[in-house]
């Protein structure tokens, strides 16, 4: 889309936005707070922006990543903080540095100059005001590669509708479907009902995917990481997609590690093995989604616990 239709719908839809952190009910959790004066939501996260890394990340999908890699903007925070999270130092522990929004929108266009296919916004949904912000500031700037919407799953479709037209690829988790088990690792027993709304509503946004020179411009894409106890599991949530979104690339990522608090949990304290790893490639082979099916590598580690710290702002 035009980069100034982006920035009239972005004007257009701040405010009210903006507003909303007032008591905030920007996510599911509902947490209801005024981050606007500094109260703390379930997130952790109040007024101020604030960013872990960013990098050319040349380790997602290859749509998004081929070439010199995606733009990564990993932000502090996360409406989710699942058990096992491998970002645990930035998602629970909010690690991170305090910006600007105009820092932001220097961090993107500085992306862009360094060749990034395309800007990723990694849980990003508590800032999404303040992100639309700086965004506004980067399009005036010059900024015209495709912004990469890249989270949990744990997102209200009325949100997802204020990013109509300004959101080019969806890159969306879709982890359970078994309300039991999304409140054990997850605390959020309704994750599933919110996470296939969500992925639905992305869907009727972009229906059709649009890809350039062997990159993304418009998709969505649902991951799913598959948990090791868990193959009937990842099954279900595999087959909901199926029946209900075929037409979205899929994502089944085997690099779980038994990160942050997993050894509270017996059933996920330990990696895959080959047999897990192979079930579900057969599985996902049989109900011919098109997509990516990660490799089964036991011995790579590609979790965000090796991230360091990493802001240019130019």
């Amino acid at each position: 889309m035009d980069k100034n239709v982006k920035a009239k719908l972005i004007e257009k839809r701040l405010s009210s936005l903006y507003s909303r952190l007032e008591s905030c009910d920007i996510c599911p959790r509902n947490c209801k707070v005024n981050r606007l004066k500094g109260q703390l939501g379930y997130c952790g996260l109040g007024k101020d922006l604030k960013l872990y890394t960013t990098f050319l990340h040349q380790g997602e999908e290859p749509g998004i990543s081929e070439g010199l890699g995606s733009g990564t903007i990993f932000f502090s925070g996360c409406n989710l903080k699942c058990v096992y999270c491998q970002n645990y130092k930035f998602s629970h522990l909010n690690e991170g540095e305090i910006l600007a929004e105009s820092d932001l929108a220097n961090v993107m266009v500085g992306l862009q100059k360094q060749g990034a296919a395309n800007i990723n916004l990694v849980t990003a949904t508590p800032f999404i005001p303040h992100i639309l912000k700086a965004l506004l500031l980067a399009l005036g700037e010059g900024l015209n590669i495709p912004i990469v919407y890249n989270t949990s799953g744990f997102e209200k479709v009325d949100i997802i509708e204020q990013l109509r037209g300004i959101v080019d690829v969806y890159l969306t988790d879709l982890k359970y479907s078994d309300s039991d088990i999304c409140q054990r690792y997850s605390n959020a027993s309704n994750y599933a009902i919110f996470a296939q709304e969500a992925a639905q509503a992305m869907n009727k946004q972009i229906s059709l995917s649009l890809w350039d020179k062997g990159l993304l411009k418009k998709a969505l894409i649902i991951r799913h990481l598959v948990l090791p106890s868990h193959i009937d599991e990842s099954k279900r949530v595999l087959s909901w997609i199926k029946e209900n979104i075929p037409g979205a690339y899929v994502s089944v990522m085997f690099q779980y590690r038994p990160y942050f608090k997993a050894a509270d949990h017996p059933q996920i304290n330990r990696p895959l093995n080959h047999s897990e790893y192979t079930t579900i490639k057969e599985f996902v082979e049989g109900l011919e989604l098109e997509g990516w099916v990660q490799d089964f590598n036991p011995d790579q580690d590609l979790a965000g616990i090796n991230f360091s710290p990493n802001l240019k702002i130019n």
